[in-house]
């Protein structure tokens, strides 16, 4: 196995990290903190990648040591222990090609996720709640630090409305493949005839942006809403109208938050989440992608689905971008969503 080209070009990557070195060393390396900061960033991220490919190239000696013991002395033992460190190699070679893939200016920021159900009622909102715990499981086995900003639950059951942040490296870059439209057909648990349904709920994900990212919002384009918070959140959570609503009057766009027993940090919150969303609405309209930006508002209805969860008459989830099929279902809307995530950004990236 050869780490001497694309991704693996360690020789370029090596340079580089002796370049960086050069420019952390000169006397004014911090006189504009920022940039420093940056410079810092990229040469812990070069050198990451180096001490993972020592440590693959170790790994590959350590495998070839004991796959010829198992031929010289037709030992099971050790050709299952080659094997292992092959597929150990394996695995981290992928992850990192897929962090290279992910070298967007954002990737690496926290994700604010919103979820809305479509129509369809109480078995549409229940679908949407099951993808917020879809995500949240995910979530935790990344390893990730999760927090719901605003929760509107369902009259029955289910969510009217949910917006998070998912806090960790990559987040965004991970998450930004769930936009979309996502369809759940099961026998509904709400009808008393035990029918099949077929319901819709739509996933929007933003990057969380810094203060180094400047945003201008004109006050005067706001309308602020407060109201009495609702859903889980403590006793506190309905003494008080501490829930912020904000509606950016250009563009249309409303976003909240109730987290917070204080009212002004419930609209600092909310004023994040719209600088996150105007932040990337600007992107988009730079880069000319505006009708992809559109087609994630597609309505929330048949055709118009990135993926289908069946839970009956058979048990399957299919993602429609890459043909990724999983037939244990209960597992993925349980978090495990990698191999759906990995498919969309490796072809996405091939398709540049």
């Amino acid at each position: 196995m050869s780490f001497s080209g694309g991704v693996f070009d360690l020789e370029a990557k090596q340079k580089k990290v002796e370049e960086l070195s050069v420019l952390v060393a000169q006397p004014d390396f911090w006189s504009d903190g920022e940039k420093a900061q940056g410079i810092l960033k990229e040469q812990s991220y070069l050198k990451e990648i180096l001490n993972s490919c020592s440590k693959f190239k170790e790994g590959l000696d350590e495998a070839r040591f004991f796959l010829d013991l198992a031929q010289d002395e037709k030992s099971e033992e050790a050709l299952g222990e080659g094997a292992a460190k092959v597929a150990e190699v394996a695995e981290g070679i992928a992850r990192i090609e897929l962090a290279q893939i992910l070298g967007g200016p954002d990737d690496r920021r926290n994700a604010i996720v919103s979820l809305h159900p479509g129509a369809g009622g109480t078995e549409a909102q229940d679908w949407a709640e099951m993808l917020l715990r879809m995500y949240l499981r995910w979530a935790d086995r990344k390893g990730y630090r999760k927090e719901i900003l605003e929760y509107q639950p369902g009259e029955e059951a289910g969510v009217k409305s949910v917006t998070f942040m998912v806090e960790g490296d990559y987040a965004y870059g991970y998450l930004k493949a769930e936009a979309g439209i996502h369809r759940l057909v099961r026998i509904s648990p709400f009808d008393a005839n035990a029918r099949r349904h077929t319901s819709f709920a739509s996933v929007f994900v933003y990057p969380e942006i810094d203060e180094t990212i400047k945003v201008e919002i004109n006050e005067a384009d706001l309308r602020v809403d407060t109201y009495r918070s609702s859903g889980a959140g403590g006793q506190h959570v309905n003494k008080t109208d501490s829930a912020v609503r904000i509606t950016h009057i250009p563009t249309g766009i409303v976003v909240a938050c109730q987290n917070e027993r204080s009212q002004h940090k419930n609209r600092a919150m909310a004023m994040k989440i719209l600088r996150s969303r105007l932040y990337e609405l600007e992107l988009e309209k730079q880069k000319e992608r505006m009708e992809t930006f559109h087609k994630t508002k597609k309505e929330i209805a048949w055709g118009s689905q990135i993926r289908s969860y069946v839970l009956h008459p058979y048990r399957m989830v299919k993602d429609h971008r890459t043909g990724v099929e999983a037939g244990n279902a209960d597992g993925v809307l349980d978090g495990d969503i990698d191999r759906f995530i990995q498919a969309y950004l490796l072809e996405a990236s091939e398709s540049q």
